[in-house]
């Protein structure tokens, strides 16, 4: 290996103990009860508030806040996890919610949000919950994802977040296993019709994945 080589493998090696630092010290900031990140709710309801309802309420308009889709009217619309986490939908994406007159809710992603990547490491807080911690900040992903992956504290994740705007969460990309250093990628997670929050939920055929 030449000098060019070994330059760019420890540069590699800093940047990455760099952010194994980074989130370390947040976990540990969390562990001793220090200040939670901003929550974003109200950004997003006020960006909620813009959009619109039609049709005797037939289509809804509203912002996903990382679990349901906000409405102009305040309400939460529940979002099924396998949908939003197959199309790694983000704090701030704009989705239209036309419901069926069979009470079908068909959801489609209408104004994606600028999207950023960062490495995180797999966590369980306190209360047994699932976080990743990625680059000085925790992030709460949702359970379908991880169950997908098989993924387990300690594990590597690719997360996808916002670019301009902080939000308590993020999508999970992929999932790099902490003892077989190998990657799990192409989620291929139930299409079709879902359960969501008492009604039957189809997905847009014209979602772009």
């Amino acid at each position: 290996m030449d000098k060019l080589s070994n330059l760019a493998l420890i540069a590699q090696m800093i940047d990455s103990a760099e952010k194994n630092i980074q989130s370390a010290k947040q976990l540990l900031r969390e562990m001793m009860g220090g200040p939670a990140a901003k929550s974003s709710a109200s950004q997003l309801a006020e960006k909620a508030s813009s959009f619109t309802v039609s049709e005797g309420g037939k289509i809804i308009e509203g912002v996903f806040d990382g679990q349901n889709m906000i409405g102009p009217d305040k309400k939460q619309y529940p979002v099924p996890a396998n949908y939003a986490s197959k199309s790694k939908l983000v704090e701030g994406d704009v989705l239209k919610l036309t419901i069926a007159d069979d009470g079908s809710f068909i959801y489609k992603q209408i104004g994606p949000v600028e999207r950023k990547k960062m490495l995180g490491i797999l966590t369980v807080d306190e209360k047994g919950d699932f976080r990743v911690v990625a680059e000085g900040n925790t992030y709460k992903v949702l359970l379908a994802s991880l169950t997908y992956f098989k993924a387990e504290p300690g594990d590597e994740v690719t997360l996808v977040v916002p670019k301009d705007t902080p939000s308590e969460w993020a999508a999970v990309e992929n999932v790099i296993k902490k003892n077989s250093g190998s990657a799990h990628t192409d989620m291929e997670m139930g299409g079709g019709d879902e359960e969501g929050g008492g009604n039957k939920v189809i997905m847009d055929e014209d979602e772009e994945l």
